[in-house]
């Protein structure tokens, strides 16, 4: 693994009669041989119910690799990549945001943000991704609804407001509505400045807005 790289440590919750965690276990072990992971814990939720719990773990085999948190079975190839990104925090992030919004489990993504708020900013970045799905650009709204009249999503505010030159109109539409939606005087001016824009939607978004900032 290039130096710059920093393997994440894993941690497997089983419980005992589950099918898929004996074979989570032994793909970990392997990744962990191969320096893939920097250690590997096993908790067992039967006489770790506390543990478990602490976790948020629903259901087993429920894994953390580094920050980055799993549920079920997975193939060892997505273990594999998984744990790669895991080890790059700074380029990792992007795609498990990207695969828990398209999956529905924006809770995931929350908890990281109110673990980091920071964080947020790599949600402005899937704005503009043309990968992204429908579904993706509700679980942001829906994230965004969440965190409204908190400051857990500011970090979105400047990347958003830096993209909006280059746009394309749906995208300068759904950046407004973010932006009402995340608050703040960056984002107000934003919005102001978007009275004008050449998009009738973008402006309709822009002025509702403002007239309920």
């Amino acid at each position: 693994m290039p130096e710059n790289l920093h393997p994440p440590a894993a941690l497997l919750v089983t419980l005992p009669g589950c099918p898929h965690c004996p074979g989570m276990k032994r793909l970990l072990e392997k990744l962990l041989d191969e320096g893939l992971l920097a250690t590997l814990e096993v908790v067992d939720a039967a006489s770790q119910p506390e543990r478990a719990q602490a976790l948020g773990v629903r259901s087993v085999p429920w894994l953390a690799l580094g920050a980055l948190r799993f549920e079920g079975q997975m193939t060892p190839a997505e273990l594999r990549q998984w744990a790669q990104l895991a080890a790059q925090p700074d380029q990792g992030l992007r795609p498990y945001f990207f695969e828990m919004l398209k999956s529905g489990r924006r809770d995931r993504v929350e908890a990281l943000i109110r673990e980091d708020p920071a964080r947020a900013a790599v949600l402005a970045a899937l704005v503009t991704d043309p990968k992204a799905s429908m579904a993706v650009r509700l679980g942001i709204g829906a994230v965004l609804e969440e965190f409204q009249g908190t400051t857990f999503t500011q970090a979105m505010a400047a990347p958003l407001i830096a993209a909006l030159p280059t746009a394309q109109p749906r995208d300068r539409a759904d950046i407004a509505h973010f932006l009402s939606l995340i608050g703040g005087p960056e984002a107000r001016a934003a919005l102001t400045s978007l009275l004008d824009d050449p998009d009738p939607e973008v402006r309709e978004i822009a002025r509702e807005a403002v007239r309920h900032a």
